[in-house]
């Protein structure tokens, strides 16, 4: 192990001489796993497969859709898909476990993850240590819904291990999970958070939707949805990676310009939870959270680095090789070409 690992690094320390390579697409048959397509937090996905922006790069790209980021990861370092659409996150998480991934366009620069408690109990409800014992949900344990909450009841001095956690996905079924009294309070994504809102459902009691409510809830900055690979598999398919690169950021760069009414022509219908005006508001208000030009940046990734160890004991912020878990080199090419 220790001979293979070192090895792995050795790869990796001269990986920046391959990224962003420009050249013929490797593999043109990409297949994608996501958790939680609907979710407003992978719109630039949707959006570029809806407006053919994979296709025009000289893809085909199929895209299986889990109800949680951590089964769409496990997609991919089983085998059985290629790249995720998902949290960077991961790329911290899976490192001491001798797994490299990396994270090579950026698709939000916000979580845009909202924790709600119920309003039945809210009157109860003064911080974070409040929560336990309670039962939350989560779209599926492991996933950044899970690591966010995670990291705001840490705030409160309480360990994972003291609330339960329910995977509720990231759609109608959350919904319904909250309103029946299945769970006490829930950590989730736009449009289910903003629905609950509305109806009065819940109290939002920590908000990283806006770049405002990241810095209040994180510290700083976070980078959130992004395309993260296996390192092997960006190191033997540069042009391939440049290519879905080049979709995403042209999907980041619509979505800037986009009017709400635009947005709400191109994405399908079930994405809407029955409710187009619901939809217009949520985009709204998580816009200013989705990344303009497809970067990551190096604060983001530090604050990352930060908040992960607070419940991720596995997580030894002094071992992690931080430069090897994001690249900007296929972005920068990308911005070139679509400017």
């Amino acid at each position: 192990m220790y001979i293979l690992m070192n090895l792995t690094l050795a790869i990796l320390v001269a990986w920046p001489a391959f990224a962003g390579a420009q050249g013929a697409i490797e593999k043109k048959d990409v297949h994608v796993a996501v958790g939680g397509k609907a979710s407003l937090y992978y719109l630039p996905l949707t959006i570029a497969e809806q407006l053919g922006y994979f296709k025009e790069e000289g893809l085909s790209v199929t895209i299986s859709d889990f109800s949680g980021g951590s089964q769409a990861l496990r997609a991919v370092v089983g085998g059985s898909a290629d790249v995720v659409s998902g949290a960077y996150e991961h790329t911290l998480n899976m490192q001491p476990k001798g797994q490299y991934l990396q994270c090579f366009v950026q698709q939000g620069r916000a979580p845009q993850i909202a924790i709600g408690i119920a309003t039945a109990r809210a009157k109860d409800y003064k911080s974070p240590k409040d929560l336990k014992g309670l039962k939350v949900g989560v779209s599926a344990p492991g996933s950044s819904t899970h690591m966010i909450l995670n990291h705001f009841i840490s705030t409160g001095g309480l360990k994972p291990s003291d609330i339960s956690v329910i995977g509720v996905g990231l759609g109608a079924i959350a919904i319904t999970a909250l309103k029946s009294g299945q769970i006490d309070a829930v950590s989730n994504t736009d449009p289910v958070m903003t629905k609950l809102e509305q109806d009065g459902d819940v109290k939002i009691i920590a908000d990283t939707r806006t770049l405002r409510g990241t810095e209040q809830v994180l510290g700083g900055p976070m980078p959130a949805g992004c395309l993260y690979a296996p390192v092997d598999f960006i190191r033997k398919n540069p042009g391939t990676v440049q290519a879905l690169t080049n979709a995403i950021v042209r999907a980041d760069k619509w979505i800037q310009s986009a009017s709400p009414q635009d947005v709400l022509r191109t994405v399908p219908e079930s994405y809407l939870l029955s409710d187009k005006a619901l939809y217009l508001f949520s985009f709204n208000k998580v816009k200013e959270a989705i990344s303009p030009d497809g970067v990551i940046s190096d604060a983001g990734a530090r604050t990352a680095l930060k908040v992960i160890p607070t419940f991720n004991p596995e997580v030894k912020a002094k071992e992690i090789k931080l430069d090897l878990t994001y690249t900007n080199e296929f972005v920068k090419k990308a911005n070139a070409k679509y400017k």
